[in-house]
This record gives structure tokens, sequence and C-alpha cells, in this order.
């Protein structure tokens, strides 16, 4: 697309408008939110600058929100609810996905109700998969070790499955971490029934990634969506892990938190300010310090909003760049985050790259 320099009464409405006249120039949606992007931000720059600040994907991104479906669990879905809305994955789906995006490596992490709606008298269903998706995906990355790592699964709320769980995963998998969800059932990850986990996982400086779920709380609302709760759980997650002490009693564990925090990173400052002071012993160091050592990713958060507010929370040390594939496509995500000016060329390294091999030194370069 040939670079033009924007003057003062150049508008993006007018740069739309100038693109539609010219339909010859074939600009895709990409270009048009570089041109726009550069617009807001009143760049007047050069071609080279243009392009040199434009251009800024990180070769061989890793993508810490990838998701997968093995087969055995579409089985099982369909012969739980007569069918499955997933449809059938493979490693070499998601390579392709990958290559087509510039992602070097994608960490597996296990997809809703594989365990997540276990209850007591269902603790062996839950255990085997569990079992059967770290597996599973730990094949996946012995056969591409390059190319992926693994969140393993635990049977939550059961705890001596899950301690048994943690310990096969880490040790004899080599699991690069453990993928939980935000709720199980009517329990959020702070609840005293799930320490021992957590502990354990403390214990094993072990890296925790959380996805958002629908909560059984918030099923079947009547004249609701229910198009927010996975971003509303993903702050009443944070909430039970700290309220409970779970952050402070356990500091050796790194979290992950999906889609930017969702609703998480806007409440974070009422939080901080309106936390109990007859509970201030569960945070010894202060709510902020437990905020600013979470970690959170991008997938379908790349707008300039989510990433503000990410960004006035935690240093961009914490910030990981995730897709939430094949859920999503790669676009919905980099588009935005190509658009996006709010980020120097270091810091895109550091989010492409550079945070998650801190995270996973075996990925290091």
């Amino acid at each position: 697309m040939r670079q033009r320099n924007l003057g003062p009464d150049d508008s993006a409405l007018g740069l739309r408008q100038e693109n539609s006249r010219n339909p010859t120039t074939g600009a895709s949606r990409r270009e048009v939110l570089k041109s726009l992007a550069m617009v807001g931000a009143g760049a007047i720059l050069s071609t080279s600058e243009s392009l040199a600040q434009l251009d800024r994907t990180t070769p061989g991104r890793i993508d810490v929100h990838h998701h997968m479906t093995p087969p055995f669990y579409l089985k099982a879905m369909e012969q739980e609810l007569g069918a499955s809305t997933r449809k059938a994955w493979t490693p070499t789906l998601s390579l392709e996905m990958m290559d087509k995006a510039g992602v070097a490596t994608a960490m597996l992490s296990p997809v809703l109700n594989v365990v997540r709606d276990s209850l007591s008298d269902r603790s062996e269903r839950a255990r085997s998969l569990a079992r059967q998706n770290n597996e599973y995906g730990a094949q996946v990355v012995k056969d591409h070790p390059n190319r992926f790592g693994l969140f393993a699964a635990l049977p939550l709320p059961d705890q001596d499955g899950s301690l048994r769980e943690i310990e096969y995963s880490l040790d004899v998998l080599k699991a690069d971490g453990i993928g939980l969800f935000t709720s199980y059932m009517d329990k959020w990850p702070g609840d005293p029934a799930f320490a021992q986990a957590f502990d354990e996982l403390h214990h094993r400086k072990a890296v925790v990634f959380f996805h958002p779920a629908h909560p059984s709380c918030c099923r079947d609302m009547t004249n609701q969506s229910g198009m927010i709760d996975f971003d509303v759980d993903t702050a009443r997650a944070v909430d039970s892990l700290l309220f409970n002490g779970t952050l402070s009693r356990c500091p050796d564990i790194r979290f992950i938190f999906s889609h930017a925090g969702g609703a998480f990173t806007v409440l974070a400052p009422r939080m901080i300010d309106d936390f109990p002071k007859k509970f201030a012993d569960r945070v010894p160091h202060g709510v902020e310090y437990e905020f600013k050592k979470l970690y959170f990713d991008t997938a379908h958060a790349a707008a300039a909003g989510p990433l503000d507010a990410l960004k006035d929370l935690v240093p961009t040390s914490q910030i990981l760049y995730g897709s939430d594939v094949p859920i999503r496509s790669y676009d919905l995500t980099d588009d935005r985050l190509q658009a996006y000016t709010g980020f120097s060329s270091s810091d895109w390294k550091a989010i492409d790259r550079g945070n998650a091999e801190r995270l996973f030194p075996r990925l290091r370069a």
C-alpha cells in the first residue's frame, strides 16, 4: 500500500473514504487497521519509519493460550450429551494455523467439560478423563517438542486425584504447567477445598494457566445472554484466590489468566481500595502487590481498552501472547494487536516470546 504523510486535516473517516473511492488499491483489513492506528496516534512518519513501527510481529512467537480437543474427548461428550459442539482436532491443524501466523510454539490446554463438572460421585470418570487428556497432550509434545507445550488437566475438585495427577503430569509426563478453570460447579479456586492442590503446586513452583468457565450459579439466567460470564468469572477467580489468602500463601505459583484478565483488570482498582481491612492478614504485602505478580495473555482481548487497563495494572513483563486458537482464529487477536500503538518494539519482543521464555526455560532460543 502506498504510504503518504498525514497532515492535520486528515481523519480516520477521510482515510476510509479515500480507500473506498480507490478500490484498485486492494487495501486489506489489516492494512486499513494499520493506517487507522497511525492516524489515531497522530503519526507523521516516513515510509520506512512507518513500516518499522507497524511490522512488529516477533519471529518465533509463543502462544500460551491454545486448545486441543483429543478424539477421546469428542467420544466422551457424545456418550454423555448425545453430541459434541467441538470439531475434530489434530496437531496438524494447529501447526498449519501456527505456521501461517508466525507462531513457533503453542502451549496446549484442556477444553471445558473434560473434568470441570466432575462431582464426588464421578471422581473416577474425572480422573480417567484428566489422565487421558494429559497423556495425549504429552505425546503431542513428544512428537513435536519445539512446537508444542502442555498445561495438564487436574480432576478438581477431587483433591486426592489432583495430587496424584500433579505428580504424574509434572514428574513423569514432564508437562510445562497445569491448566485449570476459573470455577468448578459452585466453587472457585481459592476455596479451602482446593488448598492441598495449590500448596503442592506452590512447592513445585508450577505455572498455572486459568481459562474462564461458566459457573453453575449463573447458568440459564432469565433475560441474560451469558456472554459476559466468562469475563466476570475470571474476576471472581482472582477475588477468590486473593480473599482466601492463596496468592500470598503460594507466592511461588506463576498464575496466568486469559483474555487480558477479562473483567478483572477494570475492577482491580476497586478491589485494591475496598479489600476488607479485617482480613488484611490474608494479604500481608497488600492487594496491589499480589495483583502485579499475575500474568495475563492477549487472547481475544487485543483492543486498546483491555490492553490499556492491563498496562495500568501490571508491568509489561507480566503480559504474554495468547490466541484462543483453534476455537478462535489468529486474526481475531492479531489484527488488533497490529493496530495497537501502546507498546514499544522491546515490549513486543517480551510479550511475543521473551516473557514466556522466562516461564518455560526449555523454549529459550
